[in-house]
């Protein structure tokens, strides 16, 4: 499909080869601890775990939303220390969540300049419905990685710039939750309910069907038809990850000029 999205017979063809890291991002937003112990029982052959609270983002402060972005020294710092190689080593992400999280790993890698990295189609749950390997034994690299980067500050908006920016002509702001809670008539996690003013709504889990496979790139085309011709997209979440899903769907319909509101509405709402 493109060289973002791996098949698992892919991916079962190259568990051992050198150049490829595999990393587990399996993460449950209302059992934080979920995701590592899920890992722990059992994962992909040769697999890592990064966690999303730990590995992922930085820690929570009164502004900048429920996921802050991680500090680009530590995230390359744990990179390295799975064996990742900059610009050489092909990351492959999954998770058990229609890409939520694997998602944010795939954009932060892009975000730090390292091309080489895809998610796995159709998740752990695929995987292991087709009987292929998996372990509880946590693996040891045979050497470390080098992982310098460049971060690529054109790929993310702050609350300041997305307040400068999104009535602009030819700019366009994407909510990214699903339908009820950019309605405001749900909110289950932020202590305000509703969406940012002028925003329009292209919910995550659009990307994938239920089982977790990405549509087709046809599909992805058709679904961002009407802003083909934007200059610029803003996306946005609750906080800065499931965004990443609608980030990833944009470059599969060759529509590479999105933006990652980090902060995102838990961000935005915590100055009111």
């Amino acid at each position: 499909m493109s060289n973002i999205i791996v098949s698992r017979e892919w991916l079962l063809e190259h568990l051992e080869d050198p150049q490829v890291v595999i990393v587990d991002c399996r993460f449950s937003l209302a059992d934080p601890q979920l995701g590592r112990q899920q890992y722990q029982t059992s994962h992909i052959k040769g697999a890592y775990y990064l966690d999303l609270n730990q590995d992922l983002s930085s820690p929570v402060a009164e502004y900048g939303g429920r996921h802050p972005l991680p500090h680009p020294d530590e995230l390359a710092h744990k990179l390295s220390t799975i064996g990742v190689k900059f610009q050489k080593t092909l990351v492959v992400a999954y998770d058990d969540s229609r890409l939520a999280f694997a998602s944010r790993l795939w954009w932060l890698l892009r975000y730090l300049s390292h091309e080489p990295v895809a998610v796995l189609n159709g998740g752990f749950s695929e995987w292991q419905k087709a009987g292929y390997p998996v372990t509880d034994t946590i693996p040891q690299p045979e050497q470390k990685g080098n992982f310098i980067y460049a971060i690529q500050t054109q790929m993310v908006a702050d609350r300041q710039m997305v307040i400068s920016r999104k009535d602009l002509p030819g700019v366009v702001l994407v909510d990214s939750r699903e339908s009820d809670r950019y309605l405001g008539i749900r909110e289950p996690i932020d202590k305000i309910a509703g969406h940012i003013p002028g925003a329009v709504n292209y919910p995550w889990q659009e990307v994938t069907d239920t089982r977790g496979y990405v549509l087709p790139p046809s599909e992805q085309r058709h679904r961002w038809s009407q802003l083909e011709q934007a200059e610029e997209i803003i996306v946005y979440c609750g906080s800065g990850v499931t965004a990443c899903v609608n980030l990833l769907s944009l470059e599969l319909a060759g529509i590479p000029t999105g933006k990652l509101y980090a902060g995102s509405w838990s961000d935005w709402i915590s100055y009111y």
